[in-house]
């Protein structure tokens, strides 16, 4: 009796924007620095990840926000650093010639306090080896900037035509869940230019100390990540998928990712690659049990690749909730 052939291994690599990811991870801005912070940790590799987000980056130097930064909450964090930062001249000078750009891609992340500040990153990084840039318009941890281009789609637009005009690299633009329509603000950015979304940035929160009745975050508020925020960020994704699914504008789904189970959610929701975060303080080797817990899955449900899964949601109700 003749062998029955083994099916090869489902494909983890997927375009993104013209870029070739080798796994549908992307290594969120602020939680591994510059890329260089959790290369000391043993067992870590680029390599498990499609693409690492660098840490902020201002047009000049930024200190930060006051201490306290960083607050465990319920499952998840706060965090108000602050966008502190070395500035993009720095960045591009001392930073990205350490990168290897053979192991994965590298994008910038461009954040400013107005439209000419962001203009000025992005043209300086159009000009370095950077993969891509992400357009942080949605950071709930600043005083000024962030959160009102972020929440409104007509800022947000503004923005991105005026990003877009000062790259021809790929544009992501990142996302606040801290509006009313996330869905006509994804429909303005994508009309102005931009080429992917990232959805979504961390939700607004704030914790008190009971025994001072002070904030325990300096900057009073900051942003909630981690598992505790992952309902709210997949049904975002979906919202968002609405407009940009039929556009083919790639999502990259983000938001409270731990699990192969959570990355799979938010790829059957319509994104096209899945962003970690928070998760790597729990677990900095998190990387590969997610890929390979997707690949279980693939070879189970008899899909070829990952981008195979993006959008798959079956429309109606799992079961009888009575």
């Amino acid at each position: 009796m003749a062998a029955v052939p083994s099916l090869p291994d489902p494909s983890l690599a997927l375009d993104f924007c013209g870029l070739s990811f080798a796994s549908p991870i992307v290594l969120l801005s602020g939680c591994v620095g510059f890329g260089e912070e959790y290369t000391r940790v043993e067992g870590f590799s680029n390599r498990d990840a499609g693409a690492i987000v660098l840490k902020g980056t201002t047009a000049k130097p930024r200190l930060g926000n006051p201490p306290h930064r960083v607050y465990e909450t319920p499952d998840g964090m706060i965090n108000a650093i602050g966008l502190q930062n070395p500035g993009v001249d720095h960045v591009i000078r001392r930073i990205l010639p350490t990168l290897d750009f053979d192991e994965t891609r590298f994008i910038a992340n461009v954040c400013g306090s107005t439209i000419d500040e962001y203009v000025e990153v992005t043209r300086r990084f159009d000009d370095s080896p950077i993969d891509a840039m992400e357009i942080n318009i949605s950071c709930p941890n600043v005083k000024e900037g962030g959160v009102q281009f972020g929440n409104y789609p007509e800022m947000s637009a503004r923005v991105v035509a005026a990003c877009r005009k000062a790259t021809k690299k790929p544009l992501i633009t990142k996302l606040s869940p801290n509006q009313t329509d996330i869905r006509e603000n994804a429909r303005q950015c994508i009309e102005a230019g931009s080429d992917a979304l990232a959805v979504i940035n961390t939700i607004a929160g704030m914790a008190v100390d009971v025994a001072t009745r002070r904030p325990v975050i300096g900057n009073l508020q900051g942003g909630v990540s981690g598992p505790a925020i992952k309902p709210i960020a997949l049904l975002m994704v979906r919202k968002v998928y609405e407009v940009a699914g039929p556009q083919r504008v790639p999502i990259i789904g983000q938001g409270g990712i731990v699990s192969a189970s959570d990355a799979l959610e938010f790829l059957i929701a319509g994104a096209t690659a899945v962003g970690v975060g928070t998760g790597l303080f729990y677990d900095p080797l998190l990387c590969p049990k997610i890929n390979t817990g997707i690949t279980s899955y693939l070879h189970a449900a008899g899909f070829a690749s990952v981008s195979k899964l993006t959008g798959s949601l079956i429309a109606g109700a799992a079961g009888d909730c009575d």
